[in-house]
């Protein structure tokens, strides 16, 4: 398991199962690290991997970072097969690599198209989008997190770290506001562990949200701060449909989030937030080069949107660092409407293709409810 995390994770692990202590190296992985793993005959069938992995990471000595410094995380627990992690599980991220705890649960819909479903139980796509095909939903359930803030300068370019945000008050000169270290992961991104520290994670919401009992297991409880902030934003913060496709090895999963309407020039502006997630699949190394977006209003309109790269960056996707995530905005001057489109990704050779981006909903249906309330306890 902590291969898993080390291969595909943008921090390096090294693990030591004869002591069963976990060591994490802070520092970025790069092209010219060599990895050589030891695979005694028993597999997890978690990830594939061995039990018993002894993996270590050499690094050339002309791309080797001064001042890496080992330290001592925790202890792996068991992955779970069945059930869900409880609220103060700690976790290694297992494509990002960051350290993180969970805060809550999320019951999504996941909408897979990789997957051919009967009939029944499906839900229809906006006409023009892929072919209009049906897509069975079934539930995968997501954690909402806290990152270790040590972590943040190590993934923010895998990762955006303030991709959680939230419409200002309507008396805030602010259009945006973000909750620096929140995220969503889901269920098998998930590498639990455990620490005997009473602090394992460095952010500003841990002591307000969480309180050590040693009690318990994990042994950290909900305070009761946590429980009235998660059912004060629950309309805003609350995860229900992921989308999901691939094309030639490369997974797009979208999740769209309502943020909330606001008045502007006598009309009303819906609002809300996708995160974006590009995975590479295979073991050719790409390059997101464009994006191409068809955005559709139940007021009628269509709009198209072409651009270089996405938040200004074209991430190379390679077998050593397969991830990229973000989040973005859009707003419409009609409660609902649709998204769809594609990415255009560069091969080494210089030749292109093209990756759908799965078509999602965009509802309004909270409108009944209050502003976020973002930071007040």
């Amino acid at each position: 398991m902590a291969a898993c995390a080390l291969s595909r994770g943008l921090l390096s692990i090294v693990s030591k199962y004869n002591r069963r202590q976990i060591h994490r190296v802070l520092s970025i992985a790069d092209s010219n690290s060599v990895f050589e793993v030891n695979r005694p005959p028993l597999q997890c069938q978690a990830c594939g991997l061995s039990g018993g992995v002894q993996l270590r990471r050499f690094m050339s000595s002309r791309n080797r970072p001064e001042g890496k410094v080992l330290e001592t995380v925790g202890v792996f627990e068991a992955v779970k097969q069945h059930g869900k992690y409880e609220t103060g599980q700690l976790f290694l991220h297992s494509v990002f690599g960051y350290r993180g705890i969970v805060l809550f649960p999320w019951h999504a819909r996941l909408y897979d198209r990789d997957i051919t479903p009967p009939v029944s139980d499906s839900k229809r796509e906006p006409p023009g989008a892929h072919g209009s095909k049906e897509v069975k939903g079934k539930t995968h359930t997501y954690y909402q997190v806290l990152i270790d803030t040590r972590d943040c300068p190590h993934i923010s370019q895998r990762s955006q770290t303030e991709a959680v945000t939230f419409l200002a008050n309507h008396d805030d000169s602010r259009a945006l506001y973000a909750i620096p270290g929140l995220d969503y992961v889901s269920h098998e991104d998930i590498l639990p562990y455990n620490s005997a520290e009473q602090v394992p994670i460095q952010h500003e919401l841990f002591e307000r949200f969480l309180l050590y009992n040693p009690a318990k297991s994990p042994p950290f409880t909900a305070r009761d701060t946590l429980k009235a902030w998660q059912e004060k934003n629950h309309p805003w913060l609350e995860l229900s449909d992921v989308h999901r496709e691939t094309t030639e090895n490369i997974r797009v999963t979208v999740i769209p989030f309502y943020m909330g309407m606001r008045e502007a020039q006598n009309s009303h502006v819906y609002w809300w937030r996708y995160c974006i997630r590009l995975e590479n699949m295979g073991s050719e190394v790409v390059q997101l080069r464009e994006r191409h977006w068809r955005i559709f209003s139940l007021s009628g309109t269509l709009e198209t949107v072409r651009g270089r790269g996405v938040v200004g960056r074209e991430p190379v996707l390679s077998k050593e660092q397969p991830a990229f995530q973000y989040s973005s905005h859009v707003s419409l001057q009609a409660p609902s409407g649709h998204m769809w489109g594609t990415f255009r990704i560069e091969r080494t050779d210089g030749s292109h293709f093209d990756v759908r981006i799965p078509p999602f909903s965009l509802e309004s249906n909270k409108d009944d409810k209050a502003p976020p309330a973002g930071y007040s306890f």
